[in-house]
């Protein structure tokens, strides 16, 4: 009896350490780094074409008197008429909580993606699609539910520009103040459902196009194969996003106040709804080119950063 508890405990030691190991690997602290790293260097790079997005998207709300008037006629004409209006300085108005995001939200995201792989698949080559989309959702809800408050102030300090007063801290003392901690959390369901598109959909397509390029043969694990697998995950993304994008942008964008209050949209379905009705159904791809011509340079420079990063191998 003795001999074959034994046995049984030996036979039952090595598929612990295995799992342990397999746990041990999927927790691993450098794609958390490196997420983090590649996002914020991504983030500077592309900055005022995120601003210019947001300035096309909360434009022409004909239930807010302060936005209802179309300013901007596209991308290039909101860049010079801000540079002219308000100074090159305008451009990067919000860079301050937008570095901030990039370095809670990317972070996460790209740590708990590739942990949340390993931890279901132990080698790379076994990936499928469906466990990359499971991860990508996975990770991009818990990332951005965490990280709502940096975009919340993001977003306002880009939407005022030069007429927003007082520093990050101060517009986010000046929030919570006014509108308590769900001031902060603002538009928090949205900015998951579209982290769980975003990421959903960018970093398996990326994955996918990566692996498909490589196993054909037309190009090996070269900078080449990571521009081409960035671009087309950053146009997809940009595709599947924008709806929600903009539906989010206008919902951090509306002051609220802490004991009730007048708001312009009731609720997420309601500020879709409205948007569909009062602007046409492609208000809701309003500062699509903006939109995709930032997600796509944003994905380029992101996954050239993190490719480097991991063959530096810190």
């Amino acid at each position: 009896m003795d001999l074959q508890k034994e046995k049984h405990s030996d036979s039952a030691v090595p598929g612990a350490l295995v799992r342990k190991e397999a746990i041990m690997s999927a927790l691993n602290w450098k794609p958390f780094i490196y997420g983090g790293l590649a996002s914020i260097t991504a983030e500077c790079g592309t900055f005022p074409i995120d601003l210019t997005k947001t300035r096309l998207q909360v434009q022409g709300q004909v239930n807010d008197a302060k936005y209802k008037e179309i300013r901007y006629r596209g991308m290039v004409h909101a860049l010079v008429r801000i540079c002219r209006e308000e100074g090159l300085k305008a451009l990067y108005s919000g860079i301050a909580p937008a570095m901030l995001r990039q370095a809670s939200y990317g972070t996460i995201k790209i740590g708990t993606y590739q942990s949340l792989k390993r931890m279901f698949v132990e080698h790379p080559e076994d990936e499928t699609l469906m466990i990359n989309v499971l991860c990508g959702v996975l990770s991009g809800v818990i990332s951005s539910s965490i990280a709502n408050p940096t975009d919340v102030l993001k977003i306002r300090m880009q939407a005022q520009g030069s007429v927003i007063q007082g520093g990050m801290m101060g517009n986010f003392i000046q929030i919570y103040q006014k509108e308590g901690t769900k001031g902060l959390w603002k538009g928090v369901s949205l900015t998951a459902q579209r982290a769980a598109v975003v990421v959903g959909v960018e970093l398996p397509v990326y994955d996918l196009t990566k692996k498909h390029i490589i196993m054909s043969g037309f190009m090996g694990d070269t900078v080449y194969t990571h521009f081409l697998s960035s671009f087309t995950c950053g146009l997809v993304g940009a595709l599947a996003s924008n709806p929600i994008d903009v539906v989010r942008t206008r919902m951090m964008n509306q002051r609220g106040q802490q004991h009730g209050g007048h708001s312009n949209y009731k609720g997420t379905l309601d500020c879709l709804l409205q948007t569909w009705k009062n602007e046409g159904f492609f208000a809701l791809y309003k500062g699509f080119w903006p939109n995709w011509l930032r997600l796509g340079p944003w994905n380029i420079i992101f996954f050239l950063t993190y490719e480097q990063l991991k063959k530096l191998d810190l």
